[in-house]
């Protein structure tokens, strides 16, 4: 199988990411649809724009704009004040998601990752990527595939938001050099003004330049920027070694939860997913981690508890759940339910207890196998009895049956 590499990038990564945030605890306006922008604080009109809507946007609001003059442009801007402890969580969850199909993927930054990977056909890759990605988290990605770093960043580059796109070295003439020289990767304002000073105004100008006259007026970075026109780019792509700190999962029910039995259900659905991310991660948790707001009144509660020894199996983190769900639950309706994992460790290195469960090796075994089993044929293959005629999917948050959960588990 050959060798890809796809570049996979957040749509307007802070905006969408606030937005499927106010969605799930109750906002009923989505930031994505109205003139909506991240940055700053309006109150005092300081600050710049980070991200912005696409009504913003053709509104005249400009990503790095002063905030005074984005409210020139657009005086009905919706602008709310940057979370970065969301984001980050948002690109943890992005990121711990991809690595769930390949295990070589490189966070180049907040909100875009590089991943390698061998296979047949790498589109059907992209948008099993892609739905997941929207199914479980709420938000889209672009995606830009290639066989190097450079040409799939200009891929995921193309039209935007939530498409898939290929640029091959074949297609470099027809997709990139067309596209105005300061859109090609590394190629800034200052760097724009010299090449336009000189008539060099497209990437396939400057693709057909002079590599000594462009290393004459720009030295190093001048054949750098010739190089990456011309689609060269040898770069690996470097594995992410920081730690995952937590696997989580989230839901908005489609109805309010007033009973028990539905409650379950829905922690159920939820943590069979956070289990199978956490086996396919080859993790397991000592923390378990349980959430849920409020359907009418607002606000909503969590708490959570260490376990004994660390698990991976999805009856002890249910269980836990469970438990701790009936703990804070004032038997209001629910209208959404969190579980997450953290404290994780390589299972590799897991140590037995005198507190472990008998059978556990089996249970481990038989978890995985079912994992393999709903990867190949669908989330639908193997179900627990008391999903049946309930209503409510057997694993919720991001498993449909025409796109395959976690292909590096086969």
């Amino acid at each position: 199988m050959k060798k890809y590499i796809f570049h996979i990038d957040a749509n307007s990564a802070y905006l969408s990411w606030q937005a499927v945030y106010d969605l799930q605890h109750g906002n009923a306006i989505d930031l994505r649809n109205i003139s909506a922008a991240i940055g700053g604080d309006k109150s005092k009109r300081k600050g710049i724009i980070l991200a912005k809507s696409l009504k913003a946007k053709q509104a005249g609001v400009k990503t790095g704009q002063p905030l005074f003059e984005a409210l020139k442009v657009c005086p009905e801007l919706t602008i709310v004040s940057p979370n970065y402890q969301l984001y980050m969580k948002c690109s943890d969850e992005m990121t711990a998601i991809i690595q769930t199909f390949s295990k070589k993927v490189e966070r180049f930054s907040v909100d875009e990752c590089f991943m390698e990977l061998s296979c047949e056909n790498p589109i059907v890759i992209a948008y099993q990527i892609k739905e997941y990605i929207h199914k479980t988290l709420g938000f889209t990605v672009n995606i830009g595939i290639s066989t190097n770093k450079l040409l799939a960043k200009m891929g995921s580059e193309l039209e935007k938001p939530d498409k898939i796109h290929t640029m091959f070295k074949e297609e470099i003439m027809e997709k990139m050099w067309p596209l105005p020289v300061n859109e090609l990767f590394m190629v800034g304002r200052a760097t724009y003004k010299k090449l336009t000073k000189y008539g060099i105004n497209t990437i396939g100008q400057l693709a057909n330049s002079d590599i000594d006259f462009l290393n004459q007026i720009m030295k190093s970075h001048g054949r750098l920027i010739w190089h990456y026109a011309n689609g060269l780019d040898s770069s690996p792509v470097k594995k992410d070694n920081r730690k995952i700190k937590g696997i989580g999962n989230s839901t908005t029910t489609p109805f309010d939860v007033d009973d028990i039995r539905y409650a379950s259900l829905f922690i159920l659905s939820l943590t069979e997913m956070v289990a199978i991310r956490l086996r396919a991660n080859n993790m397991m948790c000592h923390v378990v981690h349980v959430s849920y707001h409020r359907a009418s009144k607002g606000g909503g509660q969590g708490r959570q508890r260490k376990l004994i020894t660390p698990t991976d199996q999805t009856n002890t983190i249910y269980q836990t759940a469970l438990e701790l769900f009936k703990e804070i639950w004032d038997e209001g309706p629910v209208r959404h339910f969190g579980v997450r994992v953290t404290m994780l460790n390589t299972a590799n290195i897991y140590q037995r207890s005198i507190f472990d469960e008998k059978n556990l090796e089996k249970k481990r075994r038989l978890n995985q196998n079912i994992d393999l089993l709903r990867v190949k044929y669908g989330s639908q293959t193997i179900k627990r009895a008391s999903f049946i005629a309930s209503g409510i999917n057997n694993v919720n948050g991001g498993v449909h049956d025409n796109y395959p959960m976690m292909t590096s588990l086969l």
